[in-house]
């Protein structure tokens, strides 16, 4: 079956710092959301510009929707490729207001028989107050919204998100997310999204990549790249489990010294007695204020849906916990918070 979009080993490159090396990545379906997460100044919006035409590579190839792109050899203009790419910076035209500034965006997709409404945009980018101000008269993430607008209405073969959202105020930010994935869903909309957000990554994209170090690390979908880092790296950028030392005892469980026993199915197998670290995720273990094995509070912060506790073990380690938000017995700082034995993970993680 014929990918709709793929990257074949390319080196995106700004300058010898700002680099992604070897990057080989896939979109299967028309319509699919890939996200690229990575910290500032790694490459990602490079790799944008290099898609949509503005930079050139030496070696490789980029191909959509089955015409080689960019190659060593070839380089399709941006104007012909029917890319569509939004900056993070608004870039919107100074002297049109932001109507006739969205409307540009419906000018490109004339010849296509399916359209996005102009005013269904407008509405759900919350627009409608400034749509007859100019770009200097509004705020950066007004005109990143404006922006957005301009780019679906384009109705583009491929649309390239730089931090789409990223200045876009907290309050109403999640409800562009759901109209924003429902709009690339209902139309099809080939979309690579750079953010620095894995909750906002986590939700738009079906595949998510993460790029450190100049290299694509682990390219997948969000479920197994939250459940089955590949390494170190990926874990510690995600920030969403601690790393705890182990040691296996056979080929269902390890033992750490603070917490036990800890039974489980192993993502790769380790011979019995080795020392590892294991990945423990603030879902992997259960409260109970009946359990013997207890632990002292140092945080807890509330999440609307559940609490997540901060609690320390005898030998200083820092894990996190999450516990229903209807939980009777709520703990503070410095209270004893009992934890579930025996302690069951579904998929142990660990590293060398």
């Amino acid at each position: 079956m014929k990918n709709y979009f793929e990257i074949n080993n390319v080196t995106f490159a700004a300058s010898n710092k700002n680099k992604v090396e070897n990057v080989s990545l896939k979109i299967e379906n028309e319509g699919d959301v890939v996200c690229l997460l990575g910290p500032s100044g790694i490459g990602k919006t490079t790799i944008l510009r290099t898609i949509a035409g503005l930079e050139k590579i030496k070696s490789g190839n980029i191909i959509l929707n089955g015409k080689t792109i960019s190659s060593g050899t070839i380089h399709i203009e941006p104007e012909n490729r029917n890319i569509s790419l939004s900056f993070q910076d608004n870039s919107l035209f100074p002297h049109y207001n932001i109507i006739d500034n969205i409307k540009f965006g419906a000018e490109r997709n004339k010849r296509k028989t399916k359209k996005i409404h102009l005013d269904y945009v407008v509405e759900f980018l919350h627009l409608e107050n400034i749509k007859f101000k100019y770009p200097h008269q509004i705020s950066s993430g007004e005109g990143q919204r404006a922006s957005l607008a301009r780019s679906l209405l384009s109705m583009p073969n491929l649309l390239l998100l730089d931090e789409p959202l990223s200045n876009i105020d907290q309050n109403f930010k999640e409800e562009i997310q759901v109209k924003l994935k429902q709009i690339l869903r209902e139309y099809k909309i080939t979309t690579i999204i750079v953010t620095h957000d894995s909750y906002e990554a986590f939700y738009l994209g079906n595949k998510c990549g993460i790029i450190l170090d100049s290299q694509l690390k682990q390219y997948d979908d969000p479920y197994n790249l939250h459940h089955f880092p590949n390494s170190i790296e990926i874990v510690n950028f995600l920030n969403k489990g601690t790393l705890i030392p182990a040691t296996v005892i056979d080929e269902k469980s390890l033992e750490n010294k603070d917490l036990g026993l800890i039974e489980g199915d192993f993502i790769k197998h380790y011979p019995k007695g080795s020392k590892v670290k294991l990945l423990l995720q603030p879902e992997d273990l259960e409260h109970d204020d009946k359990s013997n094995l207890k632990l002292d509070v140092v945080d807890r912060k509330f999440r609307g849906t559940n609490f997540i506790y901060t609690l320390k073990t005898q030998s200083d380690l820092l894990i996190q916990v999450f516990v229903h938000s209807h939980h009777i017995h709520q703990h503070d700082i410095n209270e004893k918070f009992g934890i579930k034995k025996p302690i069951h993970i579904d998929h142990i993680v660990c590293f060398d």
